[in-house]
């Protein structure tokens, strides 16, 4: 009788649990990525990997912390276990943080892609630049501002005329973030 194979050691990184296969392919790219080897990213190492994504810069900024020139490797995977599919049957014991792969976490990311300022709030300018950069020329200006204005309308109970996350997330409550947010290069 065969012994049941031993599961694949998993690491802790990121309150994710992410397998050393994982791990190592993580490690494997980001490598990838350090063309000169010097252990660190920067942003344009970064921008041609997003340079076909209409909102890639904002996704490299997600990267780096206000004045924050280069990347290490703990936290490429910090961001990027954003991206991790969530694990349908996890549950969390109430005492370990919220995983960052969770459906709230997923949202403030996103969220944070807008609100480029980082005053809690996307502003209708805010909301703008991501629909130009999102929609291109595909529509006219006057169709980006009616989307703008009818997206601030539905979710600024308030009145505030800017978007603040619970509003975002409320808005978001159908929408399969998930998917959305997922690369299956993280399994």
């Amino acid at each position: 009788m065969n012994p049941e194979p031993e599961p694949e050691p998993r690491l802790n990184l990121c309150v994710i649990p992410v397998s050393a296969a994982v791990l190592l392919r993580l490690h494997q790219r980001f490598q990838f990525l350090d063309k000169d080897s010097r252990g660190h990213l920067r942003s344009e190492d970064l921008e041609a990997e997003l340079s076909e994504n209409p909102i890639g810069d904002r996704i490299v900024g997600a990267f780096f912390q206000p004045g924050q020139e280069t990347v290490d490797f703990p936290s490429f995977v910090r961001v990027l276990a954003h991206f991790r599919p969530t694990e349908k049957n996890r549950t969390r014991d109430g005492v370990q943080p919220e995983p960052a792969n969770s459906r709230n976490r997923k949202l403030k990311f996103a969220f944070q892609l807008y609100d480029q300022d980082r005053d809690g709030k996307i502003s209708r300018t805010e909301l703008l630049q991501v629909l130009r950069e999102m929609l291109g020329l595909q529509v006219t200006e006057e169709q980006l501002q009616s989307i703008a204005e009818r997206a601030i309308q539905e979710a600024d109970l308030d009145r505030d005329d800017a978007i603040c996350f619970d509003k975002f997330r409320k808005s978001l409550e159908k929408v399969d973030i998930d998917h959305k947010m997922s690369v299956r290069f993280l399994e």
